[in-house]
């Protein structure tokens, strides 16, 4: 199996949620060349694509996988909240920032809470 066929398999909101953060992470592409912290975003979101999927190939389709972004969008959101004050919502970088920050955020809360249910043996998906 793959874990895009494992998220297929889940309700529509769940897949709402993966698509929707995949687009949105993706979508830093178009703000690299202006922002350094879509650069961080981009970066970010590469090196979530191989921890994930090594995690995935490690320990299937489990809560852990919320790991991942534990390790990599906790620093980038916190590096995101220090730079806040310069995210110009008169321009679409600034907005993008803005969603992407938020997002994050709402991401973490169910990977942190995934995690502490993984460890307490509570594995599936």
């Amino acid at each position: 199996m793959d874990m895009m066929a494992d998220i297929a398999r889940e309700g529509l909101l769940i897949q709402g949620w993966v698509y929707w953060m995949i687009a949105l992470n993706t979508a830093a592409i178009l703000f690299v060349f202006h922002r350094v912290e879509a650069r961080w975003i981009l970066g970010a979101w590469i090196a979530n694509l191989f921890l994930m999927g090594f995690l995935y190939d490690t320990y299937g389709y489990t809560r852990i996988l919320g790991l991942s972004h534990i390790i990599l969008w906790t620093p980038l959101l916190v590096y995101l909240w220090r730079r806040r004050s310069s995210f110009d919502t008169s321009t679409w970088g600034g907005w993008y920032l803005w969603v992407v920050s938020i997002t994050i955020f709402v991401s973490l809360i169910f990977d942190y809470v995934d995690l502490v249910r993984y460890f307490m043996g509570d594995q599936a998906a």
